[in-house]
């Protein structure tokens, strides 16, 4: 195909769910901390409206469920009400270009440092191993990561809740959906990948108990605001921030296959 085929093809409608995209031009998430005490600020209004068109699709840089979920100041939070409601005139300017919207649902696990945990706790993880290279080549350079808490299974479930609660609270901002960042050894990937995940309970050893916990955060939030609003970014062959898997090709299958179950 020439070059002007490719055009075409690129500014073409794709239907994505049930939403109408009027072109194939995505706006990936993109951190820019600049969300002051994890609040949205007025700029960004200005910074997303500028990239939005009419059908177009744009997913919110990455957007924390909870206090936990740092791995950077000022990125943006979706836990309480104060951070809805800054989120709301973001979204509002979006849709007044005619753009959909999702807000992109994160979680840093054990890729923080306990300057952004809350009362200086160790940051969260499947495991109890830090991420040990002194500049993590490859992965979040030049961070200084913490030893993180091995989550026990009753803390598990307030994650998955803390996923459900940010789901619904993005909705309620006015967002289309969502998208689960399952990707790039961040807490959700944590938990699939076999470098970092040495549990020995239902989480962890088998592909199966790997991938419980994100099985188990998308049913969650696909449960409280409908599945057709519900999307996750997954990297099973990326090694980003430690988080490598020895059978990276089974890994994507499994995912691929029980999401569409």
């Amino acid at each position: 195909m020439n070059m002007e085929g490719k055009s075409q093809a690129l500014m073409s409608p794709y239907k994505m769910g049930q939403f109408d995209l009027s072109h194939r031009v995505v706006l990936a998430p993109l951190t820019r901390l600049r969300s002051y005490n994890f609040v949205a600020q007025p700029h960004a209004i200005l910074y997303y409206s500028q990239r939005a068109t009419k059908g177009g699709y744009l997913i919110a840089e990455a957007t924390l469920i909870s206090d936990t979920a740092p791995g950077d100041p000022n990125m943006p939070g979706i836990w309480t009400k104060e951070h809805v409601e800054a989120w709301k005139p973001v979204v509002d300017a979006v849709h007044e270009k005619g753009g959909i919207f999702f807000c992109q649902l994160f979680h840093a696990g054990r890729v923080s440092n306990y300057a952004y945990q809350p009362n200086g706790q160790p940051p969260i993880s499947c495991t109890h191993k830090p991420i040990i290279s002194e500049f993590n080549i490859g992965g979040s350079g030049g961070a200084e990561f913490s030893p993180p808490h091995r989550l026990s299974v009753d803390e598990i479930s307030q994650v998955i809740n803390d996923f459900r609660i940010a789901a619904k609270n993005a909705i309620e901002a006015g967002f289309d959906g969502v998208e689960i960042h399952g990707a790039n050894g961040y807490l959700v990937d944590q938990f699939m990948k076999d470098q970092v995940n040495d549990r020995t309970d239902e989480y962890g050893g088998s592909l199966e108990n790997r991938c419980r916990f994100p099985l188990e955060v998308v049913k969650a939030v696909a449960d409280e605001i409908g599945a057709e609003k519900v999307g996750i970014r997954l990297s099973p062959f990326a090694d980003y921030n430690e988080s490598g898997d020895s059978n990276p090709d089974a890994l994507g299958l499994y995912m691929a296959k029980a999401l569409n179950q």
